[in-house]
């Protein structure tokens, strides 16, 4: 086990990550960039280091500059939280070089998954169900509409190096196509500083299941099962569950060996999530791999009792998972609400600013992560998400009472949060009956 571990994020995954560390005996180095100095969960850590100005692309994402601090702090390994430098595997091959461990896969296996177009290979070699759609990169429009005719419209444009919904576009003609190829391919290479795209099948009113795995480093692999994240706005998630409702025993079962597949034939190592669509005959595709932990990895532990930043530790130490798969039950029924600090009201314009009073809900299973407090300074500079609240109870009707119940008595006051549109979901009759899918919050009129 290490001695000492640099914890290169921020806000409530740096203090996660803390949490898990410190129970595990570790020590933690923690940076921080001028935005967040005197974060009170910098606190936690046995010591801190400043990175930068506020801006991300010159703090946090400043490899030089978190190398330094790591090698000042004397540490064996970097747990990169998600976001940041978390699926960045040249900084990964930095890390290594420096003979520090990067808690998370190879950089070649990274590499593999990171690219949607290889993964896609990777997936049909594995036998498992990828989406109908173009065989590699997409060239030129021409390329594009001919490829779109052969699988038939509507088709989704997708950057090879997207995420989070950026570098995707829906066509449903010709004239669309075009305008969409020019779209993704500029957002893309602003954000990724890739403009590489490729075609599919666009599957209408899907729902957006992921399965979460663990393998070590002695080529043992496990799923935890799987988690259901179609209450999305605009691709963004908003609520995460486990078990995903509707989703027949066969398929969940199915999935969740099909992934295992996948990472095995990736050469992956650590957590990792495998992302699949269901569409409505219960036919799922593969999507994508997030080579990093998940948001909403709560949902998965509170179902399993498995601690997935510990394992991540665990795993990049050398040892060996300590079960079988057959040793992972899913137990009731998990339900993760993301607050973010933006007024639903107006266009989720996001709400910076100082939180004037926080008051946390409690009870028999609930659960809530976050690093704010009352007199905490939201930051401009960063994702608007200020805290997770979790609910777990025996079944998913109870879940949803708790979370309603709880999501009453969490207090933000000082600035807008997302808690009144989780409110509104949670009492909408289809997310009662689980009847969702990725477009259900927008076809409701929930943000208008």
């Amino acid at each position: 086990m290490y001695k000492r571990i640099l914890v290169a994020n921020r806000g409530e995954i740096a203090l996660r990550i803390i949490r898990a560390c410190r129970e595990l005996g570790v020590e933690t180095v923690a940076i921080f960039s001028e935005a967040d100095r005197g974060a009170a969960y910098l606190e936690l850590a046995d010591e801190a280091f400043c990175v930068g100005p506020p801006k991300g692309a010159d703090s946090y994402r400043k490899i030089d500059r978190v190398i330094s601090a790591a090698e000042i702090g004397n540490v064996q390994a970097i747990h990169p939280g998600y976001g940041f430098l978390s699926e960045n595997a040249h900084f990964n091959e930095v890390c290594r070089s420096c003979k520090i461990d990067f808690i998370g896969p190879t950089p070649e296996a990274m590499g593999r998954l990171g690219d949607k177009n290889t993964a896609r290979k990777l997936a049909r070699d594995a036998g498992v169900p990828v989406v109908p759609g173009s065989n590699g990169l997409i060239g030129d429009e021409s390329e594009a509409v001919r490829v779109a005719h052969e699988i038939g419209f509507p088709v989704l444009v997708k950057a090879s190096a997207g995420g989070g919904g950026r570098g995707m576009r829906v066509a449903l003609n010709d004239l669309a196509l075009k305008a969409a190829l020019q779209q993704a391919r500029t957002e893309a290479e602003a954000a990724f500083g890739d403009g590489s795209i490729y075609l599919e099948k666009y599957i209408e009113h899907p729902r957006h299941v992921e399965v979460q795995i663990l393998a070590d480093q002695h080529g043992n692999v496990v799923h935890l099962w799987e988690r259901d994240c179609s209450t999305q706005r605009r691709h963004q998630k908003l609520i995460e569950e486990s078990p995903s409702p509707g989703l027949s025993s066969e398929t969940r079962v199915s999935m969740c060996e099909a992934a295992v597949r996948l990472i095995k034939a990736a050469g992956y190592t650590n957590a990792g999530t495998v992302e699949f669509i269901v569409d409505s005959q219960g036919g799922y595709y593969f999507i994508e791999v997030n080579a990093r932990i998940q948001v909403e990895h709560p949902v998965t532990e509170m179902v399993t009792g498995i601690d997935l930043i510990k394992s991540q530790i665990r795993i990049a130490s050398g040892e060996p998972l300590p079960f079988e798969q057959f040793q992972i039950v899913a137990s009731g029924a998990a339900i993760e609400c993301r607050i973010n600090a933006e007024d639903p009201q107006k266009s989720f314009q996001p709400s910076p600013g100082k939180i004037e009073r926080l008051i946390a809900p409690g009870g028999f299973g609930v659960r809530f992560d976050s690093h704010a407090h009352t007199g905490y300074v939201v930051s401009p500079h960063y994702d608007s998400m200020i805290g997770k609240l979790i609910v777990h109870q025996p079944t998913r009707r109870e879940a949803v009472v708790t979370m309603l119940r709880a999501l009453d008595e969490l207090r933000v006051e000082g600035i807008k949060t997302t808690v009144p549109l989780h409110r509104e979901i949670l009492r909408h009759a289809a997310f009662v009956e689980g009847r969702i899918d990725t477009t259900f919050v927008e076809r409701s009129g929930l943000t208008q």
